[in-house]
């Protein structure tokens, strides 16, 4: 099964789409009802973390795909699918929100992770946005895993900046 055919499969049945979006921040906000003052402590954090990962990782899809599809494809915006590509962002957005009202994220276990991830994918994005407008293309006769080792040394780099960037210095 190809991607394409998942999504036809999935604009075919929309009412799992609805369902699995609109379950995951209602829940959340039952989450906050139920356990208001409570969110630091451990079953509601699990709870919380569970919720982050269901509604983040097809959000986070959604939101590369999009990216993707208008930067590389030159998609036009009118094409884009409201089930698959905006509800899964939204949900996530909302899903957040409705969250960081009772829990601080530095609390909920694995955060840092998506986080981490989300900023791997933006530079990713980023780097090859920047490629693919200046049109530099190299011809050479390096090895592959030397092309490897360089784009993943690239990629420390800038995780490494950018853990610079975000991390407090220990006198401020």
């Amino acid at each position: 099964m190809t991607l394409q055919e998942f999504f036809r499969l999935l604009g075919d049945n929309p009412l799992y789409i609805l369902l699995f979006f609109t379950i995951i921040p209602l829940t959340a906000l039952l989450a906050n009802f139920m356990g208001k003052g409570e969110g630091n402590m451990p079953p509601w954090t699990y709870l919380y973390s569970v919720l982050i990962y269901l509604v983040c990782i097809p959000g986070i899809f959604a939101f590369t795909l999009s990216v993707y599809q208008f930067l590389f494809d030159r998609r036009s915006i009118m094409e884009t699918d409201v089930l698959s590509q905006i509800l899964p962002v939204f949900s996530m957005v909302a899903t957040l929100l409705i969250i960081r009202q009772n829990v601080s994220f530095d609390s909920i276990p694995g955060f840092g992770k998506l986080s981490g991830l989300v900023m791997m994918i933006m530079a990713t994005f980023a780097f090859m946005w920047f490629l693919d407008r200046t049109h530099i293309y190299v011809f050479t006769s390096l090895p592959f895993w030397q092309v490897v080792l360089i784009f993943v040394g690239l990629f420390l780099v800038i995780r490494w900046g950018w853990m610079r960037f975000i991390t407090p210095k220990p006198n401020e």
